[in-house]
């Protein structure tokens, strides 16, 4: 079987799929072809063995998100994503014969290469829902187009979802896949994976006298920094009469030799952590805050959160999902934008509020850590419209009665 995935928060959603996939069944081979980034996320289970990654692989300049801005598009293009496009078609071709099955998870793009390829296929989607134009206030141009549409899928990806090779049409909640079933999409919906694995725990003891704060500042390069740079700056003056928290938690980059030089300049020094059950990568210190750097470290932080701060796209969904409200500061992009912001924002029912300026992003960040029914509230309704976890066996077990149980 080979995977298509077409983003990095798709990738870490292919990866749960496939996890549960061998888990399931060992002897079933497994392939994946990132086609965003060079999909680091998929690095533990190629070294395993049981995962093989195939396709060419390039960092392109937008991280994937060439579709958020002219400037993107125009810089990807210029780094080779029309050559990338089409060796991963080719690799695409060669590797159809070899599989059982071609399942393709994102959007329009892995959906269409799937089709293309010929045979069977499935089809995961994962960046669109209903939820972002059902909530209000919804007086944008693209608002009352998918009003008129009754999905926030388009006409063209609704042929392909009905292809006769379309095996089967999984989306991410269930008010989405109704939509498309009254197009004629026999869409349905098993479950979140982006939940899978992730758990609301109590904090530890060496964080029981401060207020936590979960910083999410993105992965993709350049904008991942700057991001950092902002969440940091915008707690700058923010009072406190008890220790702040902060635990910054990324994957493969921002790395600790890249934040370092900011955090300096920011007035930060180092100093040991204050446990070693925090698993901490470094540590620093700057009046009553305390950062903690961990790279990989999200599963087991972000339990114990009271309030996220965010320029991140899947890692904050998940965090709302625990039930943990988070404030999102909008940048220049390419990825983390103001219109990026007020759609994730729809998305999540309010339980992130996107914020102007630094001084609102403290007011409201006051506001939170006072209210303790407030956080209650928003956290139901990130939980709610995230979903409960178990996604990933229920998707494996879709996909292995739909194409491997076929061919025994």
């Amino acid at each position: 079987m080979l995977v298509l995935s077409n983003g990095h928060g798709e990738d870490l959603i292919a990866l749960r799929i496939l996890e549960a996939l061998h888990r399931l069944r060992p002897g079933v081979k497994l392939r994946v072809l990132p086609m965003v980034g060079v999909g680091r996320a998929f690095d533990a289970a190629t070294e395993a063995g049981w995962l093989h990654r195939v396709g060419p692989r390039a960092a392109l300049p937008s991280g994937g998100f060439s579709n958020q801005s002219l400037r993107g598009l125009i810089a990807d293009l210029g780094a080779g994503l029309p050559l990338l496009s089409w060796r991963q078609w080719r690799c695409l071709r060669r590797e159809r014969k070899q599989v059982n099955a071609v399942v393709a998870v994102g959007d329009l793009l892995p959906l269409l290469l799937a089709w293309a390829a010929g045979g069977r296929f499935g089809f995961i989607g994962t960046p669109k829902s209903d939820y972002t134009w059902r909530s209000g206030p919804g007086h944008a141009l693209s608002d009352h187009y998918h009003r008129l549409k009754g999905s926030e899928w388009d006409p063209w990806e609704w042929l392909l979802m009905r292809s006769r090779r379309c095996s089967f049409v999984a989306m991410r909640d269930r008010i989405t896949a109704r939509g498309l079933r009254r197009r004629g999409v026999p869409a349905e919906a098993p479950g979140n994976p982006m939940m899978d694995a992730l758990h609301a725990t109590e904090p530890p003891s060496a964080l029981e006298r401060c207020r936590r704060l979960m910083l999410l500042c993105g992965s993709r390069m350049p904008e991942a920094l700057q991001n950092a740079e902002r969440l940091l700056r915008s707690l700058e003056g923010f009072p406190s009469s008890v220790p702040l928290a902060l635990l910054m938690t990324t994957g493969s980059q921002p790395d600790q030799s890249q934040l370092a030089p900011l955090l300096e300049t920011l007035g930060y020094r180092p100093c040991p952590p204050p446990a070693a059950s925090l698993e901490a990568t470094a540590c620093w210190v700057k009046g009553v805050h305390l950062l903690l750097l961990g790279s990989g470290r999200f599963d087991r932080w972000a339990g114990w959160a009271e309030v996220g701060l965010a320029t991140a796209g899947t890692a904050t969904e998940q965090l709302v999902g625990l039930g943990i409200p988070a404030l999102s500061l909008p940048g220049p992009g390419p990825q983390f934008t103001r219109g990026f912001a007020k759609r994730q924002s729809r998305l999540l029912g309010g339980a992130v509020l996107p914020c102007r300026s630094r001084s609102e992003l403290q007011e409201r960040l006051s506001l939170l850590l006072n209210d303790p029914s407030l956080r209650n509230e928003l956290g139901r309704i990130g939980r709610q419209r995230m979903g409960r976890p178990g996604g990933s066996t229920a998707l494996a077990r879709r996909i292995l009665d739909q194409f491997i149980a076929d061919t025994e």
